[in-house]
């Protein structure tokens, strides 16, 4: 009987619950349904519908274009990582007598007791691939002084690279990786560029991979912006299309995809991106890198003369009908250009039967042919034509002791060393005993024969090939009788010890 009861009791219970329950829901919806509206919840109003695809179409197809074009080229963009080795930059002073002798900065790349401190670096850049068995090319100045270069692709695989030759005047290299059937880009043609024209440029800026900006084609032929070096050629393309730090290698493709220049400096007050990137137009990079994988190396032709354009300001005076040409500002005595009767004042209108617009074009055709080439120049003077035949020389023959570019120099273009004679000063900042003779290593070119042996700056040459040597003469001599194709040996003085080092026969020799 107190079951029953029990469960009787619970079954009320559970039914007060639920009318409670009840009356609270119906307290709520009679709430929401009487609310003021201020106390309802804000809802917005549906947005106005998206143009249709009618009034849009070209956009559309323009923005389906560029997407299929940076889908083509991207999987042939590559990262390119360098570690270089380079000198360790503390302050060290040199005596005056000796800063003249070496140059100015020649105390920094010692350390304590004058002994040379290699330190690592290491840049990014960019390239494109432009052969499927794995040909890349960049810009010298991304892998210039690299001991290793490793290139990552935009599937993330990561492949290293060798060196396969650079040349610093037009700031070109090409590296290769082992490969098959890799993605790559045609070449297009640069010359055939209008300003306004759509590029886009390619790379990894500020090291934000595989990287695509859009732009047009801004100016054509600009001139070579640089004041080290007279000689680099110009002819540079002009454009808006984004290009920043770590850019730099990277592509300037058509909207077909074909590589038109390759990206190499921006002008900035800031450094960064101002509106004004540059590249190489193709009509350089092209001959350029052809001769590279051939040669492993571009030696360029030389006539000895200085130029510059002919302008409405100027062609009165040289008597010249239109401001086309180059006029002759210097001609370097005992050169090719002297040798050939060119005088300061010619214009010359004319190469090999073609005109001749402007001092740039007139520059880089001439850079782009062989030493010994003999070239045929038109030539306006004092308002009568003339042909003169100019046989051209290698560019940096005649270069003073030092220049990276002169095979005379002390057989550093065949060895890659830059050497000087031992002198009472040079002795004492080197710490040599007295009896150690010898040439003094001043300059060892990166990727040489001479940089594969480990040898640096402020190591003296003591023996070739088992002869004491006392000089840099003697070492010249020694080197220079090293047959072709065979390996020299150097015994070497440094940091106090003596150590033989093998320099092999480069590459082509």
């Amino acid at each position: 009987m107190r079951k029953r009861i029990t469960n009787w009791q619970t079954t009320i219970g559970r039914m007060a619950i639920s009318l409670v329950a009840i009356a609270a829901l119906a307290s709520l919806v009679t709430y929401e349904t009487a609310k003021p509206t201020a106390a309802r919840a804000a809802v917005a109003a549906p947005a106005a519908a998206p143009l249709d695809d009618t009034s849009v179409g070209a956009l559309l197809s323009l923005d389906q274009a560029m997407e299929t074009l940076a889908a083509r080229v991207t999987p042939a963009i590559v990262n390119v990582a360098v570690t270089s080795r380079t000198k360790d930059v503390a302050e060290q002073q040199l005596p005056d007598d000796l800063q003249q002798f070496f140059g100015p900065g020649f105390g920094q790349f010692f350390g304590p007791h004058g002994r040379p401190q290699p330190q690592i670096e290491h840049g990014i850049g960019s390239g494109v691939i432009i052969s499927p068995d794995g040909y890349i090319v960049t810009n010298n100045h991304v892998i210039d002084g690299a001991v290793d270069i490793r290139v990552t692709m935009s599937n993330r695989r990561i492949m290293k690279a060798k060196l396969v030759g650079a040349d610093p005047l037009t700031d070109l290299a090409v590296i290769k990786v082992d490969g098959g059937s890799l993605p790559s880009i045609p070449w297009g043609d640069s010359t055939a560029l209008h300003p306004g024209q759509t590029v886009l440029a390619f790379g990894n800026p500020f090291g934000f991979r595989f990287t695509v900006t859009r732009g047009i084609v801004s100016a054509l032929n600009r001139p070579n912006p640089f004041s080290d070096n007279a000689r680099k050629p110009g002819e540079f393309i002009q454009t808006d299309a984004a290009i920043n730090p770590g850019n730099s290698g990277g592509p300037l493709v058509d909207a077909r995809g074909e590589v038109v220049g390759i990206n190499t400096f921006l002008v900035s007050s800031s450094g960064a991106f101002s509106g004004m990137g540059f590249a190489i137009p193709t009509q350089i990079v092209r001959p350029t890198v052809d001769t590279l994988i051939r040669d492993g190396k571009v030696t360029h032709g030389y006539m000895g003369i200085g130029i510059s354009d002919v302008t409405p300001e100027n062609a009165k005076f040289f008597d010249v009908n239109d401001a086309s040409g180059a006029v002759v500002t210097q001609v370097e005595a005992d050169s090719p250009a002297g040798k050939a009767g060119l005088k300061v004042g010619d214009v010359i209108t004319e190469l090999d039967g073609q005109k001749v617009s402007d001092a740039g074009q007139l520059q880089v055709e001439v850079g782009q042919k062989r030493p010994g080439t003999t070239i045929q120049l038109e030539v306006m003077r004092d308002g009568k034509n003339m042909n003169l035949p100019v046989t051209l020389e290698a560019m940096g023959s005649r270069d003073n002791e030092g220049n990276e570019t002169s095979e005379a120099d002390h057989g550093k273009m065949h060895w890659g060393l830059g050497l000087s004679d031992m002198t009472p000063e040079i002795r004492q900042q080197l710490q040599a005993p007295r009896d150690i003779h010898g040439a003094v290593i001043e300059q060892v070119q990166p990727g040489s024969s001479a940089d594969n042996a480990g040898l640096q700056r402020g190591d003296v040459i003591v023996q070739v090939n088992r002869h004491d040597v006392q000089s840099v003469s003697d070492v010249k001599q020694a080197l220079a009788s090293v047959p072709k194709g065979k390996d020299a040996l150097l015994l070497v003085w440094s940091n106090g010890g003596n150590t033989f080092r093998v320099l092999h026969a480069p590459e082509g020799s």
